[in-house]
């Protein structure tokens, strides 16, 4: 089974489809850690240093390793619901496990090109928001919400920042490309969560018209704010309706209210 206590970040990307293999074997739930083991620091994203701008070197491996933090706990995520959820539908958990694949090799890519700006995996704190934003009382219409539809549905738009911010700057070129890879292949792993989102209503006789904003509504208190520009065009090629793309604007602005 695949260990949440392993810390090396290459074991767990060598390890994951064994990993995912042996989750779909489960025929009953598999008990995960609180948290997954890091072999970086782990602290609270505002106890986090300073940020240098993406005209340097260390300005791009920094965010690079943000994202390699991100795309790790999407991975873990991944083996945490197919051990979690082993009655979930075949044809669910079969996608599941190649998203999972797909995201370690997302994290591969980031890794390897911070390695090419002369840095490497832990010369930066990383958090575990994504990981903490569900617990073993999720559902899962709750965890296809939480993490492909808010959580990987919020990446597409921060992806499209960083592009935007990467564009027409000398050296960047190979960055770019990684993250635009990363961004292009994540509006699959968002579709995937719409697709089986209404099909699981669909079975258990669900309005996922309202459904999705009462749903959102009980998850909210507990999930990572985020407040980049919502895509619209990304989002509707990732499944998102209008009602809801509407819903996670008025929820943005709602978190860029003053408290």
């Amino acid at each position: 089974m695949f260990s949440f206590s392993t810390p090396d970040v290459w074991d767990k990307i060598k390890n994951i489809e064994k990993s995912c293999e042996e989750a779909l074997k489960l025929t009953s739930p598999w008990t995960v850690p609180l948290e997954p083991a890091r072999d970086v620091p782990i602290l609270h994203p505002k106890q986090h240093p300073p940020k240098k701008g993406f005209s340097t070197p260390e300005g791009q491996a920094r965010m690079l390793h943000d994202l390699a933090s991100i795309e790790l706990q999407a991975m873990e995520l991944g083996v945490r619901t197919l051990t979690e959820f082993p009655e979930a539908p075949d044809g669910f958990r079969e996608e599941l496990m190649a998203v999972t694949i797909s995201e370690a090799e997302h994290l591969r890519m980031c890794l390897e090109g911070i390695e090419s700006l002369g840095f490497k995996w832990g010369d930066w704190p990383v958090h575990l928001a994504l990981w903490r934003a569900v617990g073993p009382e999720d559902s899962l219409l709750d965890r296809i919400l939480i993490v492909h539809r808010y959580l990987e549905g919020s990446g597409l738009d921060a992806g499209d920042t960083l592009i935007r911010r990467l564009e027409g700057t000398a050296g960047k070129e190979t960055i770019q490309k990684i993250v635009k890879q990363i961004n292009f292949e994540e509006i699959g792993h968002v579709d995937f969560g719409s697709r089986w989102y209404r099909e699981i209503c669909k079975t258990d006789k669900r309005d996922p018209g309202v459904d999705f904003p009462e749903r959102m509504d009980s998850l909210r208190q507990r999930l990572p704010k985020r407040i980049e520009p919502l895509n619209k065009g990304l989002r509707l090629k990732a499944g998102f309706t209008e009602a809801e793309i509407q819903y996670f604007e008025n929820l943005r602005q709602d978190f860029l209210k003053p408290r």
